[in-house]
């Protein structure tokens, strides 16, 4: 079983507290990206990045000087974002490291594919982000066109279950290429709530989702789960699973407090 996830947007370098275990499987495609980013002017790689003029700067100056195997952070302990911040890996036991190690993947547009204990530097480029790069004879007008199956592949070579745990957008670059023989199970957090018309429905809301899907990595790490039943015993931040809205391949978590 892999678990997959979002990268976040914040970084940072964490070089001492755990050791990197080995370098990013597309390494050299992330080269690619990273040479295609230094091409860009400070006002193109501000467009790219989609943010202001302030972190524009930041992951410019990065890109510069950046070597993609030297002054490495392992990737769990790099990001920053709430997710990662429920997950906690900082304060993990071997066995839920090694766990994480095994089974956890990071989706992400700049390295393709990472294991939680990859070498990384920070960085900054989402899967959505607009490109349009010339290699190897291709365009590519998108991450998606990129990476392409690379993902999926990398992904499912050795396991043919995988737990969706990650955004939309980054679960889109492996839902399209899903072979049959595939296990493939979202999970969704939510709340239920009414509709004008007194019709049933889930609202996610962003940042609880983040926590929840913190919480249930470490959860599944705790218990060294091996398979995504495993997950309906998930009780963390007032979620708890609900059958009623759940199927084979999805499994939905509603605050306990909501009216099942």
């Amino acid at each position: 079983m892999k678990l997959i996830i979002s990268p976040a947007k914040k970084m940072n370098e964490e070089e001492d507290l755990l050791e990197v275990r080995g370098l990013p499987v597309f390494a050299d495609r992330t080269q690619i990206l990273l040479d295609y980013m230094r091409g860009l002017d400070r006002s193109q790689a501000k467009a790219l990045w989609k943010c202001n003029d302030a972190i524009a700067e930041l992951n410019y100056r990065r890109i510069q000087n950046m070597d993609l195997r030297s002054r490495l952070s392992p990737a769990v302990l790099s990001y920053e974002g709430i997710q990662y911040q429920y997950m906690a890996p900082k304060i993990m036991g071997s066995g839920e490291l090694d766990y994480i190690d095994s089974c956890l993947r990071v989706l992400s547009g700049f390295y393709g594919i990472l294991r939680p204990f990859d070498g990384v530097r920070p960085y900054r480029l989402e899967m959505q982000a607009g490109i349009r790069l010339e290699n190897g004879g291709k365009t590519f007008g998108s991450l998606y066109a990129f990476w392409g199956d690379s993902l999926y592949r990398e992904l499912t070579a050795e396991d043919r279950v995988i737990v969706n745990l990650a955004s939309k957008e980054y679960s889109r670059a492996v839902e399209p290429f899903l072979a049959s023989d595939v296990r493939f199970v979202n999970v969704i957090f939510g709340s239920l709530e009414r509709g004008r018309n007194g019709e049933e429905r889930i609202k996610v809301k962003a940042t609880e989702a983040k926590m929840a899907r913190g919480e249930m990595v470490r959860f599944l790490a705790r218990a060294g789960a091996e398979e995504p039943e495993a997950m309906k015993g998930f009780g963390e931040l007032g979620f708890a699973y609900s059958e009623v809205h759940s199927g084979e391949d999805k499994y939905v978590f509603l605050r306990q407090t909501d009216k099942k």
